[in-house]
């Protein structure tokens, strides 16, 4: 008789991993696939190398997704503070960035040794790349290293995002042969294209701003770049944009700059605009905003300074696309959940089936909060399987 697994996980990504070290960790018989050469590449490149592994503030408001309630029993299943304390047994030291973001103070690869520790023994198979997959009572895996059969099956594939490290469409493809719908996956936390000359002449200029779009808000850094804009309030504010749509950004947070500008004026009518505007913006950007006013202050109009205080306080951007699934850190969309358990991230109707991490239509902000989202959904998928086994005996 061929060997049948309790479960096979298809993905050696952060979602996989963990989810397959639950389920050994409790005794489950299980085996990880992965296409790539080596398990937790993501993971390996995030954060600088350090991984940004979670954030000390988690809830259902940093995450997007077509069904908003839908991550928050996962989420409130493994917390934060149980990957913590996770990190704390293996001995791995960390520290807080800005935001409640927690990194490793070595290497991300400690990370990914943690993980492979939690599954024992049976180490992942790489390499191996999927034929097809039937169902019929178990799951039937045919693989060009063999036919592989479990009662259960994890899909942790992820998104499209990073596609020179194996991304690929196998979770979409997979759940539309179960029949399950996908949310139309679209790059997000990726830069955004512009093709206005003047941005990219700025490129390398960064200011801490807040960037907005509808209710989003997020007050991070913005850096020009050759094609556009990065840094994390673009990145964060990407996520939100249909294609076609525009944000503003506030270049002095906390200051009404058409007040401060007449302020100046009063004080200092002989001082240069740019000089002015060096107080509040980066040099080269004060420069660029100052280059179609010349003279003193005292030679412009009050009604030119206030104009030009509120544009910068409420600047509207229309970006032309974005740098695609390239650089994006992340994909949105995915794997509908209106076909999932909220508690157990399990299809609704091909029993053994389940869909975790970045696969599914839950997209969480920059800042760790997708490997959070990872931990969760994969702590909530081996659970599910553990308790339908206990159900069934």
């Amino acid at each position: 008789m061929r060997e049948i697994y309790d479960a096979l996980v298809i993905g050696g990504g952060a979602a996989g991993l963990f989810c397959a070290g639950s389920l050994a960790q409790a005794g489950q018989h299980v085996a990880v696939l992965e296409h790539g050469p080596e398990v937790g590449q993501k993971i390996l490149i995030s954060g600088g190398g350090r991984c940004n592994f979670t954030n000390l503030e988690v809830s259902a408001k940093n995450f997007l997704s077509q069904n908003p309630h839908f991550c928050k029993s996962a989420l409130a299943g493994f917390t934060p503070f149980d990957f913590l304390a996770l990190v704390g047994e293996a001995g791995i030291a960390w520290h807080e960035k800005t935001l409640g973001q927690l990194f490793c103070d070595g290497s991300a690869r400690q990370i990914v040794d943690l993980l492979l520790a939690r599954m024992g023994p049976t180490p992942p198979r790489c390499g191996v790349n999927i034929q097809a997959v039937a169902h019929d009572g178990n799951f039937r895996l045919e693989t060009d290293k063999g036919t592989f059969r479990a009662q259960n099956l994890v899909v942790a594939t992820g998104g499209l995002s990073i596609p020179k490290i194996g991304a690929t469409d196998f979770a979409y493809r997979l759940a539309r042969q179960f029949g399950h719908q996908v949310i139309p996956p679209r790059p997000a936390l990726v830069p955004l294209t512009f093709e206005a000359e003047w941005i990219s002449a700025l490129a390398g200029v960064s200011a801490p701003v807040t960037a907005q779009a509808g209710k989003a808000r997020f007050a991070e850094s913005l850096l020009f770049t050759h094609r556009g804009l990065s840094g994390p309030a673009v990145l964060q504010i990407s996520s939100h944009l249909a294609p076609g749509e525009g944000f503003n950004v506030d270049f002095r947070p906390g200051t009404r700059l058409e007040d401060a500008l007449l302020a100046a004026k009063r004080a200092r009518p002989k001082a240069g605009l740019k000089s002015v505007l060096a107080e509040h913006l980066p040099a080269r950007l004060a420069a660029h905003f100052a280059e179609a006013h010349s003279g003193n202050l005292a030679d412009l109009p009050d009604k030119s300074l206030r104009a030009l205080g509120a544009q910068l306080n409420r600047f509207a951007f229309h970006p032309t696309g974005t740098e695609g699934f390239a650089k994006a850190e992340v994909t949105a969309g995915g794997v509908d959940t209106a076909g999932l358990n909220s508690r157990n991230c399990g299809s609704k109707t091909v029993p053994g089936l389940y869909f975790i991490g970045e696969a599914v239509d839950v997209t969480g902000w920059l800042g760790g909060y997708n490997f959070q989202w990872a931990w969760a959904s994969a702590h909530a998928a081996a659970e599910g399987i553990k308790g339908a086994q206990q159900d069934g005996e």
